[in-house]
């Protein structure tokens, strides 16, 4: 992954930075939210994008 659209994926409910992923910046102006898993959680909980 190139290191200009790397972004982190944080837990909103344990605040913990669980994933990483890229986007094009160009075409998606937002921030992104997505349900993934949480293993300290341990359930699916939504998950935005972090600086």
């Amino acid at each position: 992954m190139s290191q200009d659209n790397l972004i982190k994926m944080e837990c909103s409910v344990c605040h913990r930075i669980n994933y990483f992923s890229h986007k094009n910046k160009k075409t998606i102006k937002n921030r992104l939210e997505l349900e993934k898993y949480c293993k300290w959680c341990k359930k699916h909980t939504t998950h935005k994008e972090t600086k």
